[in-house]
This record gives structure tokens, C-alpha cells and sequence, in this order.
């Protein structure tokens, strides 16, 4: 059973992106654990972007989001997987405090969701490696699953965007390491 099965096994929303490397899966996934949305200009950009309301609101006052918000759910020797839990339609995303693994699978109801962001580095030869990443969410009730629906249908072309560059970035730093 993959990571993915074990975390969030069911979900109401996802989606899923990749990208071939070159490179060992070590290597790929050390970076993906190093990346930080201040390395890229536009994601960095899409975010303020996202949050602006939230500080013109005085609603959010916490540094840009970024993947070090994220609880480390499990690593593999080819996979990475994050988790949050929180109301993301929110201007502060609503994020709940997920001290580790076993308190993200520990919430089990109220207005919120639970997002799984997930990495898995898949070898297709010695120095070639598909790099696939997964975003899959759960609505834990109707009320949050209401509010949801429509922040997915506004925000997933740019999370779909911010994902691609993450793994582009990816890319870029493990090839020039090799």
C-alpha cells in the first residue's frame, strides 16, 4: 500500500503532476524538503497574491506560506509527504496546529479539510527518475466540503501552476548538483 493510501486514502478533491529528472531519488527528494516558495519569483508572486486580502484584513500576519507550514506526514526512500489541515478558503487558510503524523490522522471532523501534498520519485533508469507530485484533500463534513468546492474551482489552475514550477525548480537545482 502506497503512502498515499495509508494518509488520506479518501478525498474529495485532487490532482497530480510530473516531471523526469535527472538524477538519483535521494537527490530529488532532498530537494524537494529544501524548496522554499522565496526560490521562485512567480510562486512567490502567487502567493502574496493569494494572501493579500488576509493582510489587508489584518486576518494574517505570519510569514508567506510555504512548505516548512507543512507537518511532515512520512518519508520514504522514494517518497515525501506533507499534510495540512486547516479552512483554506479563509484569508489565514484556517490552519490548524498538526504537531506530527499521528495528530494529522487524528482529525477527524469539524469545518475543515485535510490536505496531503505528496512526492514520489519513481526510477525509470539509472539516471533518470519521474518525479510526481500529488495533491489530494479531504472535506471532513458537507459544511466544509460547501465551502471548499468553490475556492477549488478558483484556486486550481494556480495551484496546478505553482506545482509544475515547484517541480521545474526541482528540476533545475538537482541537474545542476549532478
Amino acid at each position: 500500500m502506497n503512502t498515499f493510501e495509508i494518509l488520506l486514502p479518501h478525498y474529495d478533491f485532487s490532482e497530480r503532476h510530473a516531471i523526469i529528472i535527472r538524477g538519483q531519488a535521494s537527490d530529488i527528494l532532498d530537494a524537494v524538503a529544501a524548496f522554499r516558495v522565496q526560490n521562485d519569483p512567480l510562486v512567490r508572486q502567487i502567493i502574496r497574491l493569494r494572501e493579500l486580502p488576509g493582510r489587508l484584513m489584518k486576518r494574517l500576519s505570519a510569514p508567506p506560506l510555504d512548505l516548512e507550514d507543512f507537518t511532515l506526514l512520512a518519508r520514504t526512500g522514494h517518497t515525501l509527504a506533507y499534510g495540512l489541515v486547516g479552512a483554506f478558503w479563509h484569508a489565514d487558510y484556517g490552519l490548524r496546529s498538526i504537531p506530527s503524523p499521528d495528530a494529522f490522522m487524528a482529525v477527524r471532523q469539524g469545518d475543515l479539510c485535510k490536505l496531503v501534498l505528496g512526492f514520489t520519485v519513481a526510477p525509470i533508469s539509472e539516471s533518470r527518475c519521474r518525479l510526481i507530485t500529488e495533491t489530494r484533500v479531504l472535506c471532513l463534513g458537507d459544511k466544509a466540503r460547501q465551502r471548499f468546492t468553490p475556492y477549488w474551482f478558483l484556486i486550481r489552475p494556480v495551484s496546478g501552476l505553482l506545482r509544475r514550477r515547484m517541480l521545474w525548480n526541482i528540476r533545475r537545482v538537482v541537474e545542476q548538483q549532478s
